[in-house]
C-alpha cells in the first residue's frame, strides 16, 4: 500500500465553549431520575447503578465539578491533531496525544484503547515509559483517539472497521516518522492489530488477551493441538472459562445494543448527560479491581464523551462494524501474529480466557501475571503495565531489538 507525503501537524489546544457548559448544567437541571426498588446494599449493583451514586454525581456535575480546571490539566499533554486519508473513506481528522523520549533512539510505542475508554488512559502512563534511564528501555509514545471518540472527526459512511483503524493508526506513525514501531492495546485496542504486523509493527502487547481457538491456526501451528486437549484437566482454565461466561451472561447488555442497533442507544446518550454517566459510570466500576474512582475523576472521563467532536453516539458504531451487526464475531478478520507478542493478566479482566489460548494471538514470548488490576490496567495500575513493557522489550527482555538502532536506553 502506497501512503500519501506527511500533511501537517497542528497542536491541539482543548476548549469547550462557554454555550456549551451552559447547556449541560441546563440539562442537568431539568433532569428526571427513575426510582429504585428498595434491596440490600449488597444486592444494589445487581440491578444497574445504584440511585444514590448518580445523585451524587449529577449534583456534584451541577454545582461542584470544575470543567475549566480540568481542561487546563488536559491542555498540559502534547496534544496534535492531523488529517489522514483513508482509502475509500477520504480524509479524517485524527486527534492524538505524542510525548518524545529524552533519549533520541527511543523506541516507538503506539497506544491505541478501546470503548468507554479514551485517549486519557494513558496519562499516568506517558512519565512512566518517556522516562530515561540505563537500567531500562524509553519510549516515544503516541496515544491516539480512535476514530468518532474524543476529539477525533467521525467517519460518516458505514463499514469502517478493523483494516480502516489499522490503516489509520499505520498511517499516522508513519506521518510522524516512525516507519517501524510497537504497540500496546487493550480492549478493541489489540483487535484491530492484524493489518501491518511484521512490516511496520516489529511487536505488540496487550492487557486484555481475547481470542478463540480457530482451527486454522491450529491446522498452521499443529504445536497449539495438546494446549486444546488439555482444557478438561487444568482448573485455572475451567475457572477462568467459567467467569468469562457469566460475565457474557450478565455484563454484556450494553455490548448486544451497540453492536446491533447503537442508533437507537444513540439518541438517549447524545441527549441525556445523566443517561450518558450512568452508562458509562456503571463500566467504570464493574469493569475495575476496586478501583477508588473520586467523583471528579469519573465526571472528567464522562465529560471526554460528552463534549466529544462527534458526540457520544459515534463511539458505539465500532461494534456494530466490528461485528456487521453481531452477524459475525468480533474476532473473524483477526489472525495469528507471528512477531513478538507480550500480554499482561489483571485479574479483574471483563473476560479471562485460559493463558494457553493466547497462544492463539501470535508468538508469544512475554507473559506477565498481577494481583490487582481490571480493564483499565493503564489507569489502574499504570506502573504494573509499564513493568511488563520494560521487561519486554529490555535488554534482558525476549523483545529487545525488535525495532532497529532503537534500544531505548540512554546513554551511560
Amino acid at each position: 500500500m502506497s501512503f500519501d507525503s506527511p500533511v501537517k501537524e497542528y497542536p491541539f489546544t482543548l476548549h469547550v465553549p462557554d454555550a456549551d457548559l451552559d447547556l449541560l448544567r441546563r440539562k442537568l437541571e431539568l433532569a428526571h431520575l427513575p426510582d429504585e426498588l428498595q434491596v440490600r446494599a449488597e444486592s444494589q449493583w445487581n440491578y444497574g447503578v445504584p440511585l444514590a451514586d448518580v445523585k451524587r454525581l449529577v449534583f456534584r456535575w451541577k454545582v461542584g465539578f470544575d470543567w475549566r480546571k480540568f481542561e487546563a490539566e488536559i491542555n498540559k499533554l502534547p496534544m496534535y491533531t492531523r488529517d489522514i486519508f483513508i482509502d475509500n473513506f477520504g480524509s479524517l481528522n485524527i486527534h492524538y496525544v505524542h510525548r518524545r523520549s529524552d533519549v533520541l533512539d527511543a523506541i516507538p510505542l503506539l497506544f491505541v484503547h478501546g470503548w468507554p475508554g479514551h485517549f486519557l488512559e494513558v496519562r499516568k502512563l506517558l512519565p512512566l515509559l518517556t522516562e530515561e534511564s540505563v537500567d531500562h528501555p524509553s519510549f516515544h509514545v503516541v496515544a491516539v483517539s480512535l476514530p468518532g471518540f474524543a476529539f477525533s472527526e467521525a467517519p460518516t459512511k458505514p463499514g469502517f472497521g478493523a483494516a480502516q483503524y489499522a490503516e489509520v493508526f499505520n498511517k499516522l506513525m508513519i506521518s510522524l516518522g516512525y516507519e517501524e514501531y510497537v504497540y500496546q492495546g487493550g480492549d478493541w485496542g489489540h483487535v484491530v492489530l492484524n493489518l501491518y504486523g511484521g512490516r511496520h509493527v516489529k511487536a505488540w502487547h496487550t492487557n486484555c488477551p481475547m481470542t478463540t481457538p480457530k482451527l486454522s491456526t491450529v491446522l498452521a501451528h499443529p504445536s497449539l493441538i495438546p494446549r486444546l486437549f488439555a482444557l478438561p484437566f487444568d482448573k485455572d482454565a475451567r475457572d477462568a472459562i467459567a467467569l468469562t461466561k457469566k460475565h457474557f451472561a450478565v455484563g454484556c447488555g450494553y455490548m448486544i445494543e451497540q453492536a446491533t442497533r447503537p442508533q437507537t442507544l444513540g439518541y438517549s446518550l447524545a441527549d441525556s448527560p445523566v443517561g450518558l454517566l450512568a452508562w458509562i459510570y456503571e463500566k467504570l466500576v464493574t469493569w475495575s479491581d476496586e478501583y477508588p474512582w473520586t467523583d471528579d475523576e469519573v465526571l472528567e472521563w464522562v465529560s471526554i464523551y460528552w463534549f466529544s467532536r462527534a458526540g457520544p453516539a459515534a463511539s458505539l458504531r465500532i461494534y456494530y462494524e466490528m461485528s456487521h451487526g453481531r452477524t459475525r464475531d468480533f474476532f473473524d478478520g483477526t489472525q495469528w501474529i507471528p512477531i513478538p507478542t507480550g500480554v499482561s493478566y489483571f485479574p479483574r479482566e471483563i473476560a479471562r480466557l485460559p493463558k494457553s489460548w493466547a497462544r492463539f494471538l501470535g508468538n508469544v514470548v512475554y507473559q506477565g501475571e498481577h494481583s490487582q488490576g481490571g480493564h483499565f490496567a493503564a489507569h489502574e495500575a499504570p506502573e504494573k503495565l509499564a513493568y511488563d513493557l520494560r521487561r519486554m522489550y529490555g535488554r534482558d527482555g525476549p523483545a529487545f531489538g525488535v525495532v532497529p538502532s532503537r534500544s531505548g536506553y540512554m546513554q551511560r
